[in-house]
């Protein structure tokens, strides 16, 4: 089973971090993350920038070339970024932007819809969104509208659910990332979501699970493999995020 990891995180203790909700990660380096994958087909991954990285670019930057073209960037960007500077960061290999609302607040949405089309406009990027689905309602109206969106760790409640199954029908992509945060039935929302669309679903590890309640295993990985079968299971582990990250269609 080849995979495409959706979400992971390096910490590069060469780069600063900045304490969050009192909280600052141990490393996490490239060469930590190859030593924990090294019994699985890593084909690529989306390498995310957490609350601890605040605007830092040159750790994503560094971690892409060590990693290569496989893999790619979901960074976070002050809205008045340059268009420059924003397709200098397109060409380095970055190809989203993060609003990390679940450890920063609503406050973060307050550009979400202008950026998110401009980001689109300008380099084909989407917005990746840590959010609890239960915060979802208020803004299914705005998300609706724009061009391309992710949601992590499946969205983290059970409160919300079905607003973020709406959102699949509306082609938003979620991720089958953080077991350990989340507070639902994993089969049954994996089920639910590749029912509605099952190009929608990408699963990505979340190393080194920074302050979740328990760290991914790879016990994971055999869920989705159970829960959804062989076929289904291929798109989650590959080819739906091969096709979203990488802009590749899979013959």
């Amino acid at each position: 089973m080849r995979i495409f990891d959706a979400h992971v995180h390096i910490i590069d203790p060469c780069f600063p971090l900045i304490e969050n909700q009192g909280y600052i990660p141990d490393p996490f380096t490239w060469e930590d993350y190859y030593t924990r994958m090294k019994h699985w087909d890593l084909a690529g991954g989306a390498v995310v920038s957490g609350s601890f990285q605040g605007y830092d670019q040159q750790y994503l930057k560094k971690s892409l070339q060590i990693l290569g073209d496989r893999f790619v960037g979901v960074t976070q960007l002050p809205v008045n970024t340059t268009d420059e500077e924003i397709l200098s960061l397109n060409e380095a290999g970055i190809k989203a932007v993060r609003f990390n609302v679940k450890r920063g607040g609503p406050g973060v949405l307050a550009h979400l819809e202008t950026f998110a089309h401009r980001i689109y406009d300008l380099a084909g990027w989407h917005v990746d969104l840590y959010i609890e689905s239960k915060n979802l309602p208020e803004i299914e109206c705005t998300l609706k509208t724009l061009p391309a969106v992710t949601i992590d760790h499946l969205g983290l409640t059970e409160s919300g659910f079905d607003t973020l199954l709406n959102l699949v029908t509306h082609g938003v992509k979620v991720k089958a990332t953080g077991f350990g945060r989340v507070n639902m039935d994993l089969a049954r929302a994996l089920q639910a979501i590749v029912h509605v669309n099952p190009d929608a679903l990408m699963f990505g590890t979340d190393l080194p699970s920074t302050r979740a309640p328990r760290p991914f295993r790879d016990t994971d990985i055999k869920l989705i493999q159970e829960t959804l079968g062989e076929e289904l299971a291929e798109k989650v582990f590959y080819s739906n995020a091969v096709e979203w990250y990488l802009k590749k269609e899979l013959k």
